[in-house]
Formats: structure tokens, C-alpha cells, sequence
């Protein structure tokens, strides 16, 4: 699968595909290119009856620092239509990969903030190296983390994304184990084969099988239709027009610009 400038694919002879974040020099930040590209990989992953089971990964050293804030800052000269439209791209995007009818394994390799914690929450099992740190960044930016909350409410349940959701506060591997955001957490030199020991079962199973149990568990877990989406898309495009984000975001990026 090619064509692709943020991301990258490659599979093996057993059917395993890696999906990799490929923008190391922006932290694997996600702009628009990266989000449609994403969500197209999911839907193609998601039909190509060779593939048994997907990997998540960050090419470099950072898993995903969210969403790019030069992205981000081009929202407030955007329209509220165009506001829309990109945070519902993103919600959509996090939805096909939180569908996609094959196992999605997060191999975490390094930090992840704001919408990277998105990513992880779609991943049907994560193992991180033991030196991620994780953050939900939003409210120091004076934004919100609205279209990643209903895929973090299922993964880590209400109760315990609430010692974490809101604050913006820095944690590290082994507490994203016990909030339930990390499955594992391992040294890095033993990250590669903590993804492998995820992956090996579902190469014993029968992939369709596989995809319609997944789809039955989430259709009895929380509710995340269109409705959600928009819901979370309009809050989102709310916030980009307050002027807490517009100054949250400049003031971040003039301090990373010195």
C-alpha cells in the first residue's frame, strides 16, 4: 500500500501489518494529511482479507504528541462550516480505526499527549516502553479533548479517565497500565516482543471470526455513532473559538519558536 506521505505500511509473510506514525520531526503530530491518511489505511486494513492483524507504532522517539498545533492554530481563521469539518474528520478517523474488523496492536514507543492518547484508546490491546510519559494537554492549551473522549471513556471507563482527563498532568507507563490505557508496560529493548506475544494468538485464529467478535463487543459497549461524533466534533470546533485557545496555543507556540 503506497501513496501515503505521513504514515507508512508494511507487511509480512504471516499477514501482520505496521502501521507506522511517520512525521518523527513534528513528534508524529497529526495535521489533515495525516488524519485522511489514516482513516483510509484503516478502511483498506479493514478489507484486505491477507491481513491478520494490525500494529500501531511512531516512527522515532515519541509515539504521537496529538494533534499539530500549526494544524490547530489555522482553525481560528477557518469558518465554523471548515471547523467542523476537521474535527469531525479527525472523530471519524478514530472511528474507523476503533472498528476496523482486525486486532489493532499498539506498540507505544515513546511519548503520547492529547490526541495520541486518542490513538491508544482505539487499539484493542497497547504495550509502551516503560520511559513514555502521557498527558491529556488540551486545558493547558485552553482547549478541550473532545473528539478523542468517547474512545478514552471505553478504554479506560469514566471513573478512572477522570484522575487524568481534565488536569493535563504528565504520568508515566506503569500508570497508564493501571488506568487502563496501557496494557503493559516493558523496557523498550523488550517492546518488540511484547507486541509479538499480542499478535502471535490471532495468527491460531480465523480472521473473520476475529473481526465479528470484535464487533459485537463494541456493540455492546458505550455508544459511539454519529451522533457522538458530531457531538464531540461541534464541541471541539466550540472551543477553537474562544479566545483562552487562541492565546493557549500562541503563547505555546511562541515559546517553542525561542
Amino acid at each position: 500500500m503506497s501513496g501515503f506521505s505521513t504514515i507508512r505500511i508494511e507487511r509480512d509473510e504471516r499477514g501482520v501489518a505496521t502501521l507506522t506514525l511517520a512525521r518523527p520531526e513534528r513528534h508524529n503530530a497529526m495535521n489533515a494529511a495525516m488524519i485522511g491518511e489514516l482513516a483510509k489505511a484503516a478502511v483498506a486494513l479493514g478489507e484486505d482479507v491477507s491481513v491478520r492483524a494490525v500494529v500501531l507504532t511512531g516512527e522515532g522517539k515519541s509515539f504521537s504528541a496529538g494533534a499539530d498545533l500549526n494544524w490547530m492554530k489555522a482553525q481560528f481563521d477557518a469558518s465554523r462550516a471548515e471547523r467542523i469539518a476537521e474535527a469531525t474528520a479527525l472523530s471519524r478517523m478514530l472511528k474507523a480505526l476503533n472498528e476496523m474488523p482486525k486486532p489493532l496492536i499498539g506498540r507505544i514507543n515513546g511519548q503520547a499527549f492529547g490526541g495520541g492518547l486518542g490513538l491508544i484508546s482505539v487499539c484493542d490491546v497497547a504495550v509502551a516502553s516503560q520511559g513514555a510519559r502521557f498527558a491529556f494537554t488540551e486545558t493547558k492549551l485552553g482547549l478541550i479533548p473532545a473528539t478523542i473522549s468517547p474512545f478514552v471513556a471505553a478504554k479506560m471507563g469514566e471513573a478512572r479517565a477522570r484522575q487524568v482527563f481534565m488536569s493535563a498532568r504528565l504520568f508515566w507507563a506503569e500508570e497508564a497500565v493501571s488506568l487502563g490505557l496501557v496494557d503493559k508496560a516493558v523496557d523498550t529493548d523488550a517492546l518488540d516482543a511484547a507486541a509479538e506475544a499480542e499478535i502471535a494468538p490471532y495468527l491460531e485464529c480465523v480472521g473473520p471470526a476475529v473481526g465479528r467478535s470484535k464487533a459485537l463487543l463494541r456493540a455492546l459497549g458505550p455508544v459511539i455513532d454519529e451522533a457522538v461524533v458530531e457531538r464531540t466534533a461541534r464541541a471541539l470546533a466550540d472551543t477553537w473559538e474562544t479566545e483562552e485557545a487562541r492565546a493557549g496555543i500562541a503563547a505555546f507556540l511562541e515559546r517553542r519558536s525561542r
